[in-house]
């Protein structure tokens, strides 16, 4: 077994030679918002980005917050110029997870770095996650108020379906147990309209067509999710990694990609427990899509100290 003392970022050196002809590389972590990891992986994907070429960065967090950070570390028109208000604006809890010190640290290093470069070269950021249903909605209505005031239609008719549970999907969720409520079909319908508006080129064009994609994904998982079991968590990582292979196909040719997320998303599924449970998770299903040797897995754990934890979902951190 080979121990590497890790104090500076010329300690990866070692991994970076594994590393080096990957076309994905996923970063874990085993708690959400420990500062060590954070650091020790902003560390490792500036160099990923800086000296091996890498693409762009996806994380475990939601589409519509993450692309304001996007568009302000690209540089983008009408971005943000400061990449620590773009964090600052991020709403669902926890926001302490990706709203931090050294994600905006990391956010100030890359927008330094693609100011160097032309805006087809910059490396983005961008979140994989399914859980912004009204936030992908309002940017759908924003982009089509603007740019296709003839599909607004097609998407009022999706959020009429989901207005009667406000903004508590898990309602919606719940209803379509007992009762005809499901939104399925206007759904599939925004989904082919923005799919379609998107083969032509510009970035908020693939972006509403994401957000269309995070509807539906959200339509299917809160529905599963009050059922129990396996499905619901699947439902999310298939998402995470649809998102991800749109993301590489979307930068061309060649493109790399850099995952921020949890061990349990990272991790490859059918070596630990989860598969029993009939759970995959994104490091299996990259292995399946891109091959084993196309994915590098690299896992964080803990020995001692203290993390932020909270005793119920959206309950105050202690």
């Amino acid at each position: 077994m080979l121990v590497q003392r890790l104090g500076a970022p010329s300690d990866f050196d070692p991994l970076l030679e594994r590393v080096r002809d990957a076309r994905i590389v996923m970063i874990g972590e085993a708690t959400h918002g420990t500062y060590d990891f954070y650091r020790l992986r902003e560390q490792l994907t500036r160099r990923l980005i800086a000296e091996c070429g890498f693409s762009f960065v996806a994380v475990e967090g939601d589409w519509p917050d993450c692309d304001r950070v996007h568009r302000s570390v690209t540089a983008a028109p009408g971005g943000i110029v400061e990449p620590l208000v773009a964090l600052e604006r991020f709403e669902r809890w926890p926001t302490w997870m990706w709203a931090n010190a050294e994600v905006a640290r990391f956010s100030g290093w890359l927008r330094a770095w693609n100011a160097q470069r032309p805006q087809g070269q910059r490396a983005g950021f961008h979140g994989l996650d399914v859980y912004s249903l009204w936030e992908s909605m309002q940017a759908i209505f924003d982009y089509l108020g603007e740019e296709d005031p003839a599909g607004l239609e097609v998407a009022q008719d999706a959020y009429r379906c989901f207005e009667p549970y406000g903004r508590r999907p898990e309602e919606y969720g719940i209803a379509s147990r007992f009762v005809s409520s499901r939104c399925e079909e206007e759904v599939v319908r925004l989904l082919a309209r923005t799919r379609e508006q998107a083969l032509a080129d510009g970035p908020d064009r693939f972006s509403t067509w994401q957000n269309a994609e995070v509807v539906a994904g959200a339509e299917r998982y809160y529905r599963a999710m009050v059922a129990g079991g396996p499905e619901s968590w699947n439902i999310r990582d298939v998402h995470m990694q649809d998102t991800l292979d749109r993301l590489l196909d979307r930068y061309g040719r060649g493109a790399r990609g850099v995952v921020w997320a949890h061990n349990t998303h990272v991790g490859d599924a059918r070596a630990t427990d989860m598969t029993a449970e009939g759970m995959v998770n994104i490091g299996q299903l990259a292995r399946e899509r891109h091959g084993a040797d196309a994915v590098v897995l690299v896992g964080f754990g803990c020995y001692q100290g203290a993390v932020i934890a909270a005793p119920r979902w959206g309950s105050p951190a202690e």
